[in-house]
């Protein structure tokens, strides 16, 4: 399928505007980095606490921003989750100090605050909308149940909390299940209480986990990197794997950018992303690369820039189609893939963005502009190919001879 019949579009005639482009958007970056005192990371890299809540209503965040703020953590984000109706929040604490003490002061402190902002003081009482299997036991076995009847209760409880996403709305919603029998009841009103909000899930980073996991992902992208300069040079020419390294450098530069000035963390399913993007730039490269091997055969005494943008209009209808399709799959990712996600696919619809524009705008006119500056250089008008020369035989070569 062609979306374009027969396009001519002289895109190595703009080489220096679009590099001038790519260049502003890369600075801009950089500057927002340099202003920011480098990318924004998540738990996962700098380390600390995160809590996963969901409250029966909406949750008051100016209210629980206030409680926090006197608890000396002001300074930590909170933000809704997941869908509005699910009424779920995220509460991001930093690691600030050295030991894993101060991870797991936060985590109380963050449940303490909880506890006394939205559920008032109910002496010695369990929390059943919070509490574990053998919190809930323990204290039924108090009030003159058996071990396992009290357990089979305890299990049944949990079950249909767990159902209801967390939160049980009322005791009567107890009345029918399993064992819970007129004094099982009794005992529940008289030694639980429901909280409105259910603490979902924990995840504690420490700060040495942090370090190792943004080393890590450093290194990560950088063999990735590598591994593919290797690659094209083996298959192509050395020009062409510094070309493409470099294109997919400068996608990876931007998209980190971009991460900076909308103020969005970098997280490891952000990592995954930015690796997913380094394969998808380097491979619609790589099909512009072979376009232009198999048009160099063809034409060996025209300059390579007229090659070059000849197959850059030849592989058009496949780099639109392709990465089209692609952008509107992570766009849709990005709307209604929720906050957990919402990472991941911005690093992708940036980076699909950026890295089909390279494949055209820097990848080839590198190579294109390395070219020039060689003939210059060496006073010969010389094509280069993108086959590795045999001993005896160079079918892909060929000089024009200056009259």
């Amino acid at each position: 399928m062609e979306i374009f019949k027969n396009p001519n579009y002289e895109f190595l005639k703009w080489k220096w505007p679009l590099i001038g482009f790519s260049l502003v958007l890369s600075i801009a970056g950089v500057l927002s980095l340099i202003r920011n005192g480098g990318p924004r990371y998540g738990i996962d890299f700098r380390g600390g606490t995160v809590v996963y809540a969901r409250f029966k209503d909406a949750p008051p965040i100016d209210r629980l921003r206030t409680s926090l703020a006197a608890k000396g953590l002001g300074e930590s984000p909170i933000q809704r989750f997941g869908a509005e109706a699910n009424n779920e929040i995220i509460i991001n604490v930093e690691q600030k100090g050295r030991e894993s003490e101060a991870i797991d002061t936060s985590r109380v402190t963050i449940l303490e605050t909880l506890k006394a902002s939205f559920a008032a003081d109910q002496g010695n009482r369990v929390d059943l909308n919070n509490a574990g299997r053998d919190a809930v036991a323990e204290r039924l076995m108090g009030n003159g149940l058996g071990q396992e009847q009290a357990r089979s209760v305890a299990e049944a409880i949990l079950k249909h909390r767990n159902d209801r996403s967390g939160l049980i709305g009322s005791f009567e919603e107890l009345r029918n299940l399993p064992d819970v029998n007129q004094t099982v009841y009794q005992a529940l009103q008289k030694d639980f209480y429901l909280s409105p909000f259910h603490i979902r899930n924990i995840e504690i980073v420490g700060p040495k986990v942090g370090a190792d996991l943004r080393r890590q992902a450093l290194y990560a992208t950088l063999y990735a990197l590598a591994g593919m300069l290797v690659y094209i040079a083996f298959r192509f020419e050395w020009v062409y794997g510094v070309a493409a390294v470099v294109a997919t450098f400068h996608d990876v530069i931007i998209t980190i950018g971009f991460f900076s000035i909308f103020n969005v963390e970098i997280t490891l399913p952000v990592v995954a992303a930015l690796l997913t993007l380094v394969g998808y730039s380097m491979n619609d490269t790589i099909v512009v690369f072979d376009r232009i091997r198999e048009n160099v055969k063809n034409r060996r005494r025209e300059p390579l820039a007229v090659i070059a943008n000849l197959s850059l209009n030849q592989t058009l209808s496949r780099t639109i189609l392709t990465s089209g399709l692609t952008f509107l799959t992570v766009l849709c990712l990005f709307f209604l893939g929720g906050e957990v996600l919402r990472g991941f696919s911005f690093a992708l619809v940036v980076g699909i963005l950026i890295g089909t524009y390279s494949s055209i705008a820097i990848a080839a006119p590198i190579v294109v502009i390395w070219q020039q500056w060689w003939e210059g250089r060496q006073g010969r008008g010389q094509v280069i190919t993108l086959e590795k020369e045999k001993p005896r035989d160079r079918p892909g070569k060929a000089v024009r001879v200056k009259a």
